[in-house]
């Protein structure tokens, strides 16, 4: 695939043609937002040979214009929000439908110099025209600032921006779908998990935080790309939604389980994997194994199955070294917290028996962030051990440890 970077020489009518059709291929393939405007904003930047390009999306419940990318020096990263109701540049294309070309930026009262003045960037001509779907409804705007050249726009570039609008129309309406979609199947998940954690937990959003922290820095420390450490810190929250089919007085318990209750509680990961069985998102497949192996032990003496070793899922070894770790570090009905050094020596004692030791060892290397997420949750009547002394044991088997 071509890079696509600025240029100062000529693209020739054949380099512009095979650029669109390479721009065509790539936008249809690409349905992240952030990465669908990145390249798009790229393609941009070579075709016409300018200082800057600037995507602008609606956002209608703001009444907004807002753009995370800006080809160009002094904007990368950078997120513009434009009033819709303003009168520059943008937001008036925005409403209108109609281009705007000037030659002369600053010289034209419809131009904002409030980018310029943050940035070591000066606008000098500017070409502004509508992102439109099929149906004719305005979904944002296309803009782009000084020709190399330091000619102003013409007809020509005006056409050529119209059409790499409307053939990213389509992949942008796909790609702002996807997103949304995406963000309401994670506040599903939460709002699940919640439900789940908050019968027996005294902070269930702090909970839900830390394990999904820690299990995504463990995944990284292992040597799992971002996409995947993602995908483990989204499905982490679910990993104890068999819980929402205990009883409370069991699951509420303060005393020590008789060993038919024991059994009652262990069922919860049997009915986390029946709830999230049989499921097509990426994510609810990584909580299903995470639900129904999380109390598996590497030595083989854990629960449902006895699964020992590397035949217990990784996503599973991962989260049960993050959920015991948050479960002795937080106070619950049946239990005090520790303090977070005793538990972390802990999950190291327990590195080849409860826990894989190669996650250990990178529980080990993330520990220094780890212990900073507790700081500023200091536990109430936190039981302690001396650095001699084995951790306290839990006073009540249906403890995290176990159950």
């Amino acid at each position: 695939m071509t890079e696509f970077k600025n240029d100062p020489r000529k693209l020739s009518a054949d380099e512009k043609l095979n650029l669109l059709v390479e721009f065509g291929a790539r936008i249809s393939s690409e349905l992240r937002l952030d990465k669908l405007l990145d390249i798009i904003a790229q393609q941009i930047t070579r075709m016409l040979d300018v200082g800057r390009c600037t995507i602008y999306l609606k956002d209608a419940e703001k009444n907004e214009l807002w753009s995370k990318i800006a080809q160009g020096r002094g904007l990368e990263h950078t997120e513009i929000r434009v009033p819709l109701n303003g009168n520059n540049v943008v937001a008036i294309v925005a409403r209108t439908g109609q281009t705007i070309n000037m030659p002369n930026a600053y010289e034209d009262p419809r131009f904002s110099m409030d980018v310029d003045m943050v940035t070591d960037f000066r606008t000098h001509s500017l070409l502004a025209v509508p992102l439109k779907n099929n149906s004719g409804k305005v979904l944002g705007v296309f803009q782009v600032a000084n020709k190399a050249d330091g000619t102003p726009f013409d007809k020509k570039d005006e056409g050529i921006l119209l059409l790499l609008a409307t053939l990213a129309s389509s992949s942008i309406e796909i790609a702002k779908l996807y997103q949304d979609v995406h963000v309401s199947q994670l506040e599903t998940i939460y709002r699940l998990a919640v439900t789940a954690e908050y019968r027996d937990q005294q902070d269930t959003r702090a909970h839900l935080k830390n394990i999904s922290i820690i299990s995504y820095l463990l995944a990284l420390a292992l040597g799992m790309n971002k996409k995947e450490a993602e995908l483990i810190k989204n499905a982490s929250p679910l990993h104890d939604i068999g819980k929402v089919a205990l009883a409370d007085n069991i699951l509420l318990k303060p005393g020590r389980l008789t060993p038919e209750e024991f059994e009652i509680m262990k069922s919860h990961t049997i009915y986390g994997g029946r709830i999230l069985e049989g499921a097509h998102s990426k994510v609810l497949q990584v909580a299903h194994r995470m639900s129904l192996y999380h109390h598996e032990k590497w030595n083989g003496t854990g629960y449902p199955k006895g699964l020992k070793g590397e035949d217990i899922p990784l996503e599973a070894r991962i989260i049960t070294v993050a959920d015991v770790f948050d479960a002795l570090c937080v106070s619950r009905v049946y239990k005090k917290a520790w303090k977070t050094d005793d538990a972390y020596l802990y999950i190291l004692g327990e590195s080849g028996k409860a826990f894989d030791p190669r996650i250990v060892v990178a529980f080990k290397k993330i520990y220094s962030s780890v212990r900073k997420l507790y700081l500023n949750q200091t536990p109430q009547n936190t039981e302690s051990a001396s650095v001699s002394q084995k951790p306290p044991v839990p006073t009540k088997e249906k403890s995290s440890l176990e159950a």
